[in-house]
């Protein structure tokens, strides 16, 4: 039997895509916002596809601070822009 592959939707363009595909930004429970590229900090995770459009449909649309229900600040979004122009999600 094949392994199952997990699937993620992505906050800009809404779409299921293999959770590898995707970089996790994630609330700790302490309630910082960060990065994490490995899947495995502890805390509520959004998945955003590493591509530029789904980025300013996500600041535009102000989909991560409705995912986690706080307000996310600037750095967030330059760390998830710097990580897209580096090529590697």
């Amino acid at each position: 039997m094949p392994k199952k592959i997990p699937m993620r939707q992505c906050l800009g363009c809404r779409e299921m895509k293999s959770k590898r595909e995707l970089i996790r930004v994630v609330r700790s429970p302490e309630g910082e916002i960060s990065l994490d590229f490995r899947g495995k900090k502890p805390g509520r995770g959004a998945y955003v596809c590493p591509n530029g459009e789904c980025l300013k449909r996500i600041r535009k649309s102000r989909a991560l601070e409705r995912a986690f229900s706080t307000q996310v600040p600037a750095e967030v979004y330059d760390a998830l822009e710097a990580q897209m122009e580096q090529g590697n999600g």
